[in-house]
């Protein structure tokens, strides 16, 4: 059985879904991520996690102290989050990500990944973000991602019917635009 979301933002409460180890390996082998990555959107740590035993120097923020070890208390939107040198590795809430991307162009980071819903290029109102800065790569997960439960969700578990993609902006590349697809599988 397959299931959409069909809370409304107050019952998503922070929007607080972990990401699957899945995703966060797969990723280590689509891209060559900077040595220094933080995730403002921590949660549990799960990308932080998957990415520290491979050789990078992880920091957690979030809005909640989810668990994670290290985690710093921090809003990301609006505090000021420290080094514009850190790469950024996350999976934002994502009635925010608009707004956590955006923040990421106007800081001036060089490098920043996003595990975003395929829907994420749906929308006029980022229709000008995507012209102005478009993404230097987007990698779609051609087989649905392992589901991934809203903190606190109690309720039935189910497979996933949304698609995921880290949409990826790097600074230092000459890519605009450039779609790949992959299966997580032939990574796990």
């Amino acid at each position: 059985m397959l299931i959409t979301s069909q809370h409304s933002f107050e019952e998503r409460g922070n929007d607080a879904y972990w990401t699957p180890p899945e995703a966060t390996r797969a990723l280590l082998q689509l891209e060559d991520l900077p040595k220094h990555v933080i995730d403002p959107a921590c949660g549990t740590g799960a990308i932080l996690d998957v990415l520290s035993p491979h050789g990078h120097i992880v920091y957690g923020q979030d809005i909640v102290d989810y668990g994670w070890p290290g985690t710093v208390l921090q809003d990301y939107l609006t505090d000021d989050w420290g080094s514009r040198d850190h790469a950024i590795v996350t999976n934002p809430p994502f009635k925010l990500a608009n707004q956590f991307i955006r923040k990421a162009l106007a800081d001036g980071v060089r490098y920043h990944a996003w595990l975003l819903r395929m829907n994420f290029v749906e929308s006029l109102g980022r229709l000008p973000m995507f012209r102005g800065n478009p993404p230097a790569r987007v990698h779609i997960s051609s087989r649905r991602l392992p589901m991934m439960h809203r903190h606190g969700w109690t309720g039935k578990k189910a497979g996933s019917n949304t698609c995921h993609a880290w949409f990826i902006w790097d600074q230092d590349s000459s890519d605009r635009g450039q779609m790949f697809w992959f299966d997580w599988k032939e990574f796990a």
